[in-house]
């Protein structure tokens, strides 16, 4: 089983490319868990909820079983995420990071126009956090590719670095 996760900043096309993938694949990708939980939520929500929606990911990954899996989304996000709301990270999400729970990390870059969605918090630093989540990949040796421009064009590289998983 190949696991790749999506990952990068808000509004940077990781759904749309789940989505693409997914069809491409004929396989299920596994959507953003923190957005369920935050709907429930209204979108308030304190630090201790990133450790909630890190549980809640992690069965997700858990409990799938495919030769591909696709996720939307990766506890590099919550790590993140974490540390730029409220300046540092759980023991948890800092627990997960370092596991090597996936085979392929997948950074969109976020070069593509802002949607608002009510769950979105940060438009004008999104090329900040693209560096951060760059760091991060890097820190923590993760296999990743950085995927930009036209969807079409992220979606190519997408699909020709995960056939090369495939090969083997």
């Amino acid at each position: 089983m190949i696991k790749i996760a999506i990952t990068g900043p808000e509004s940077s096309g990781k759904t749309t490319l789940c989505k693409s993938l997914s069809e491409h694949f004929k396989t299920p990708y596994i959507t953003e868990f923190s957005r369920t939980y935050l709907e429930k939520k209204n979108g308030s929500y304190n630090q201790a909820d990133l450790d909630k929606i890190a549980e809640g990911h992690l069965k997700l990954i858990s409990n799938e079983e495919k030769k591909i899996m696709i996720y939307d989304s990766d506890f590099i996000v919550l790590e993140i995420w974490s540390k730029y709301k409220f300046g540092n990270t759980t023991k948890l999400i800092n627990k997960l990071v370092r596991k090597n729970l996936f085979d392929l990390h997948i950074l969109c870059k976020p070069d593509i126009p802002w949607e608002e969605d009510p769950l979105r918090e940060n438009k004008y630093d999104r090329d900040y956090l693209f560096e951060l989540y760059k760091e991060s990949l890097n820190r923590y040796k993760k296999h990743y590719i950085t995927v930009s421009g036209l969807h079409i064009e992220r979606l190519k590289k997408s699909i020709d670095k995960i056939n090369s998983f495939l090969i083997f």
